[in-house]
């Protein structure tokens, strides 16, 4: 049983819900409770658990629906991405089953591109700071020898919009003037999306034979607020002020340990993330990219002791850009309106965890 333990542990850790827009479909990151949970569950009474998830991806390839836009590079008119996170992730076990969590995100952004700097000059628009925290509490639904195999547990949190939404940055050639002014960066690059949002989310994992362990995880985030009220500096009038999004995330896949090799393990696996056309609850109005990314996960992780490292490098195989509410009414018989969006080839995905037990080591009991 304490080495199932152990390898449940690793797995949860190495598997947790890592969630993150790769590129201009505005995924928020970390916009599940997966990601932390799965690094402060299974935890004794009285438990605590702290980790720290860094991330970063470059997105630059077009996709209107799941068709690509090469000439977008070829012509050297891409949009360039590039992202960087930092999560702070604090979890306590009030019992064997039931946890909270705290999630605190830090971001910084840069935005490349020449239309929105009168397509004549690449300029580089920024963003930093403190993003949508989310707060939430998880329930393992076995215990004792039923959990012997694996478990499921199922959360409940909520995010705040605590991360900027209408975040500025200077512009160039604005006008007929060519001049520069600081106006509200797009919403790919923002640090949150003003909206307080329900999290709904599920994961576990089975001993399926030996080493050899199944995994899932996976969220729905309800934001029923319709729009922010920031101006997004598009053209047409039902773009002009940003939406408010749900999102959604699900994962899965086989995860193995290695008993030569104690606390090492690796996986392979899929997800799928995205952004809905329209919202479960609310309204959908407002400029949105909706869209979603297929992705293969491969990981691998290390536990030493109570501390855990792991990296995980999911490869996008599908990206597909849908057609938005906007696009569906700025559309005519004779013209198809289909937005596009800019998304990363990988996302790279580093993070290191603290188990801190009820009793700690000696050196830290020491006078």
């Amino acid at each position: 049983m304490k080495r199932i333990y152990t390898l449940i542990v690793v797995a949860l850790l190495l598997h947790s819900m890592d969630t993150y827009g790769q590129g201009c479909v505005a995924i928020r990151q970390f916009s599940g409770f997966g990601n932390s949970v799965g690094q402060g569950n299974i935890l004794e009474k009285g438990e605590w658990n702290i980790s720290a998830n860094y991330r970063y991806f470059k997105s630059f390839r077009h996709f209107r629906g799941s068709h690509e836009e090469t000439n977008r590079l070829e012509d050297g008119t891409e949009v360039i991405n590039h992202q960087h996170g930092l999560d702070i992730n604090i979890s306590y076990a009030f019992s064997e089953r039931l946890y909270g969590i705290v999630s605190l995100p830090f971001q910084y952004n840069e935005r490349s591109s020449l239309y929105e700097h009168g397509r004549t000059e690449r300029h580089t628009t920024y963003s930093k700071g403190f993003g949508d925290m989310r707060i939430g509490a998880g329930y393992w639904l076995l215990s004792g020898e039923k959990a012997k195999k694996g478990n499921t547990a199922v959360g409940i949190g909520v995010k705040f919009p605590t991360g900027d939404y209408a975040a500025t940055s200077t512009f160039y050639n604005q006008g007929d003037e060519g001049v520069e002014e600081v106006k509200t960066v797009d919403q790919s690059i923002q640090l949150g999306d003003g909206g307080t949002a329900l999290i709904l989310d599920f994961q576990g994992i089975w001993n399926l034979t030996g080493t050899y362990f199944l995994y899932y995880d996976g969220f729905y985030m309800i934001n029923p607020k319709e729009t922010n009220g920031t101006p997004t500096n598009r053209r047409r009038e039902n773009e002009a002020i940003m939406s408010v999004p749900d999102q959604f995330a699900v994962r899965t896949g086989v995860f193995k340990s290695f008993e030569k090799v104690h606390g090492l393990g690796v996986s392979l696996g899929g997800r799928v993330e995205g952004i809905p056309v329209r919202d479960l609850i609310g309204g959908s109005d407002g400029f949105r990219r909706p869209g979603y990314i297929v992705s293969v996960e491969p990981g691998i992780s290390y536990m030493l002791g109570n501390v855990t490292g792991r990296l995980n490098v999911p490869i996008a195989v599908l990206r597909n850009r849908t057609q938005s509410v906007t696009d569906i009414e700025n559309s005519t018989p004779d013209k198809i309106v289909h937005g596009d969006a800019a998304f990363a080839d990988y996302l790279i995905n580093f993070s290191l965890a603290w188990r801190i037990p009820k009793k700690l080591p000696d050196v830290f009991n020491a006078h």
